[in-house]
Order: C-alpha cells, then structure tokens, then sequence
C-alpha cells in the first residue's frame, strides 16, 4: 500500500504531479508522472476507489480500433481520455456499513447534486412549496428529477414551480393537493399519483408543524401528531408497492434533534398520550419532542419491513432553528430564530442531509440510519428500541383502522 501523505486542506485532493484514470470496468487508478509508476490506492487516502452508474447526460463512451477509450461530450463537442464519472468515484467499503464523511454542516444541496443527471427519476416531497421542503424540491428539479409537490396549497404551489421555472425552463414539476390533516386527502394524493406515474424514486416526507396549540382534526386526532407523523405514515404505506417495483428507492423521514428530549417510553405510546382528545395537560413542545421520536422510530422500523425489497430508509435532522416558516405559530421561535439566523444554516445548507440522504450512492445497500449534517450518527437510545418501533407501528396502524370504522 502506498504511505499516506500529509493532509492537505481536503484529503482527497491528489499531490502534484499525480492524475486519476478509470479502468473499463470502473476501477479507479492513480498515475505518478514523476515516477512513471501506477498504484490503485489514492495517494493520500491509500483507499481504493471505483466509479459506477450511467454517465452524465451528453457523455458517450467510444473505444477505438486500437482498445483505447475515450469520453465524448456531445453537448461541448469535445473530447477527453478522462472519464467525467471520476468526479463522482466512490471508495471501496471494508464493510457494508462503513460511511466516511465527504460534506458536513455548510454544504449546501447544490453542492451535492453537483454534476448529477437526475433525469428519469421521480420524487415526491410533502410541503415541497415552502422552506427547507421547496429547497428540496428545487435542487433536485434543476438537476433533472421530476418532482411532485404534496402540499395543501395550490398557489403556493404553483408560486415555488413558478421560481424553479424561471432557473430551468425545462424543470419538470407537478402539483398534487395533500392535506395532512385529512386521511382521506392522503388516500386521495395517491389515487391521483398513481393515475400518472409508475415509478417513485424518492419518498421524502418533509412536512411538519410546530408549536401548535391544542387541535383536534375532521378525523378525530391531535393535530401535530397526525401532520407530522400519521398521515405520513399512511401515505408510506399506500405508496409502498410502487416503492418496492422501484429499483433502489429511498425514503427520507425528516425528524429533529429535538427527538432526544421525547418523554415517551415503551408503556407511554398509546392512543393517549400521542393524540390525546383532552388538552388539558397537552404542552405542543413536548408533542413535538414526541412526534420527532415517533419519525425516528417509524423510519427504524420501515427500514426492517421493506429492507429484503431493495428500498432504503433514512431519518434525518436539517439543522437547529433554521429559519422556516415552521416557526409562524408561536412567536418566541420566530423571534429566536429570526435573531439567530446569521450563526444557523441557510434553508440551502439545511436541504443538504436530505439530499445526501437521497441521492449519496455510498449508502446503496445501507437503511435504517439517522443522519446529521450529511454524517451518520447515533439517535437517542429510545430511537434505537425496537419494541417502541412495532408498538408505534401498531398504534399507527389501529389509529387508521379506527377512522376507516367511523367513514
């Protein structure tokens, strides 16, 4: 293996006087002009790397009479010996679950779509027509990816395809209505959905509400908990046979840090204590800290139910007091979050961990993970419990049996 050298200000950057070529087969090695030598482990890293998938969109491989290949750019004319992949080589893991750390805290979404051909592929995001969600929605439609907005409101909307438009005429996205509010509205977006596409690469559930007072739906359920957490969970489920004839998809449950100060417990997660009908002793922080855990918890256990059909699921934290519209019901959070806004994430530095989640093909045959700052990390002890998982998956499931019962 060759040494290691010295770091540099970023790792993967080669030394002087050394170049990165790929084998046909995707095998990355690294060539010494100095020395005239060849190795297949980065110079810096001693890592092994390799480059796979289709190439980027107006790149054609030719091989010449003699075997050698070479890269076409048929949108620049021009041509190179350099396989426009390499951009984008992955390391070889040791072990499955190895995941070493290429963005973090102030990387941006666009950053990591840097380059990606996301043409064919389709998403949908819930409350894609505002903050971190329309973000979202638009670092993936600039690179290609249909993107289908869920959100209650059409103008909204329409507003937010309307400035991803005006980027890339050629942007493909639709509005669908979904009102989290409404179990019926979930059954209805996907009835809807399917009428149109075949295929879903991407399930991100992005939609959330803070700090509500004390609601009780047309379906006869606490408010945050239903938007946040249960018609998510029923939307997943009407969704999960295209998912699962999908090749590879993902779904993305945005959760918060704020799941680790949860007070629930295995004896805790009932109909009463997660949607309570008497909101007498109902603090909307606390829900909140609840319902956070319940979308680690339903991601966790996801994961374990669709795992053998190829389908990934990640949960993820954006980023704290990142200054969305979220915060609109209850002033103090706006007025802390307006205040530090200057030291906190922009809404394109939060939309990142989603987006890596998403798209980041070192984590191709990885599910269950929690995320923060585009890094894998551990979630709250009772994140990890699985028996809180399948009694909140029960839970879920009876709580829509009940209002199927009363409609």
């Amino acid at each position: 293996m060759a040494a290691i050298l010295p770091d540099s200000d970023s790792e993967d950057e080669l030394p002087s006087g050394w170049e990165e070529r790929a084998t046909s087969d995707g095998s990355v090695y690294y060539v010494n002009h100095s020395t005239k030598g060849t190795q297949w482990t980065h110079p810096r890293t001693g890592k092994r790397k390799i480059v796979s998938g289709e190439l980027p969109y107006g790149w054609k491989k030719t091989v010449d009479e003699n075997g050698k290949i070479f890269y076409e750019n048929t949108v620049k004319n021009s041509v190179t010996f350099t396989d426009p992949r390499l951009a984008f080589a992955t390391e070889q893991k040791e072990h499955p679950t190895d995941i070493r750390q290429k963005y973090d805290a102030s990387t941006h979404a666009l950053q990591i779509l840097h380059g990606r051909d996301m043409s064919g592929s389709v998403a949908i995001i819930t409350g894609a027509s505002s903050g971190i969600g329309f973000e979202t929605a638009r670092s993936l439609a600039l690179h290609g990816c249909c993107v289908v907005f869920a959100c209650r409101s059409e103008e909204s909307a329409t507003s937010a395809i309307g400035k991803i438009k005006s980027e890339r005429p050629t942007a493909t996205c639709h509005y669908i209505n979904l009102n989290l509010e409404s179990l019926k509205s979930v059954e209805n977006f996907v009835a809807e959905f399917k009428k149109e596409f075949k295929f879903l690469h991407y399930l991100i559930l992005n939609a959330g509400v803070f700090a509500l007072p004390h609601t009780i739906t047309p379906d006869g359920f606490e408010l945050t908990f239903q938007v946040c957490h249960l018609s998510h969970f029923y939307l997943t489920k009407l969704l999960c046979d295209t998912l699962v004839s999908t090749p590879k998809s993902r779904v993305i449950v945005l959760s918060s840090e704020s799941h680790r100060f949860s007070l629930l417990s295995e004896d805790s997660i009932d109909e009463e204590t997660l949607t309570p009908l008497d909101g007498s002793k109902f603090w909307s922080m606390i829900a909140y800290n609840n319902v956070k855990l319940c979308n680690v918890l339903f991601a966790s256990e996801l994961a374990c139910r669709l795992y053998s059909y190829g389908v990934s699921v990640f949960s993820c934290h954006p980023g704290n007091l990142v200054y969305t519209n979220i915060f609109r019901y209850y002033w103090v959070y706006w007025l802390l979050s307006f205040l530090v806004r200057p030291f906190t994430k922009s809404l394109q530095q939060a939309a990142s961990t989603t987006i890596y989640c998403a798209v980041a093909t070192e984590l191709n045959g990885i599910s269950g993970s929690y995320f923060n700052n585009c890094y894998q990390c551990r979630p709250s002890s009772r994140a990890m419990n699985k028996t809180m998982a399948e009694k909140l998956w029960t839970l879920s499931e009876n709580l829509i049996q009940k209002w199927q019962a009363r409609t």
